[in-house]
């Protein structure tokens, strides 16, 4: 059975990477693997509902920016011409990762989510944001409003790589986006705003499915978790977004290095 200290340990690593490319994902099987923590499907479900938990946090922080997606709220574009992003760029970018998600699920599940896996992801997730951030172009998308359909689709397509853990849903989008010609702001803007409905929606798959493997001794931990990386995410959302629309993607993919590097030593040594 999971421990409460398990959940409130995992629930602050989730809301202080979740904002920073460098996988939140990746640092919770870490941090597992640390405190030896049983990899039954009951965590797996776990680690999704508390990733909802801190995503809950830029609802709260895009709130108007969401409502008004939807119509419900009017909001100034950003854009010269008047252009605002829409709930079409959303659903555009969402598609691929959904796609691939539902019919590769269970085989992310059953090769992909353990150690290994993540210092490799954490390595190559590194490269690309160096990639990314060597690009000399100019961005032809300086703000979220000015966003094509065809940079979200394409950024839809960079966060197929983040199904492998370590790589980074935010890392990949924000670099594929500035791969894509959209300037590191609006790509990390986007990053996060489109992690909403791909977190509700796989947190709803993952409790579906696994649902005969919870019991109600579970629910502490589930709702401990998810109330600590919502708080936690809370805390740290506004000074973190602005950390990652500003700061070169050079530093997160060095801290990456370093993570793997010291990992795999320690996992040598033991």
């Amino acid at each position: 059975m999971h421990t409460i200290f398990e959940a409130i340990i995992i629930g602050i690593v989730e809301g202080l990477t979740e904002f920073l490319p460098v996988s939140s994902t990746g640092h919770m099987i870490l941090t597992q693997s640390l405190l030896n923590t049983q990899n039954d499907e009951v965590m797996k479900t776990f680690d999704f509902v508390i990733q909802l938990g801190a995503i809950m946090a830029v609802v709260i922080i895009y709130w108007k920016r969401i409502l008004s997606l939807f119509g419900l709220v009017k909001r100034k574009s950003e854009s010269r011409t008047g252009r605002k992003l829409n709930l079409l760029h959303i659903l555009i970018g969402i598609v691929p990762a959904g796609v691939i998600g539902v019919l590769f699920n269970d085989v992310v599940d059953e090769k992909l989510f353990n150690t290994t896996t993540v210092l490799i992801g954490l390595v190559l997730g590194g490269i690309l944001l160096i990639i990314a951030e060597q690009r000399k172009e100019q961005p032809k998308t300086m703000v979220l409003d000015d966003l094509t359909y065809r940079q979200a689709f394409a950024i839809g397509l960079w966060q197929l790589v983040s199904i492998w853990p370590g790589f980074s849903r935010s890392g990949s989008t924000i670099a594929g986006g500035m791969l894509s010609g959209v300037s590191r702001a609006a790509s990390a803007d986007f990053t996060f705003i489109m992690a909403i409905p791909i977190m509700f929606g796989a947190s709803g798959v993952y409790f579906l499915k696994n649902y005969d493997a919870i019991s109600s001794n579970d629910l502490p931990f589930f709702i401990v978790g998810f109330l600590v990386a919502f708080v936690v995410a809370l805390l740290a959302v506004v000074s973190f977004i602005k950390f990652v629309q500003n700061m070169k993607l050079t530093y997160f993919a060095y801290y990456r290095f370093v993570v793997a590097a010291v990992f795999a030593l320690y996992m040598f040594l033991k």
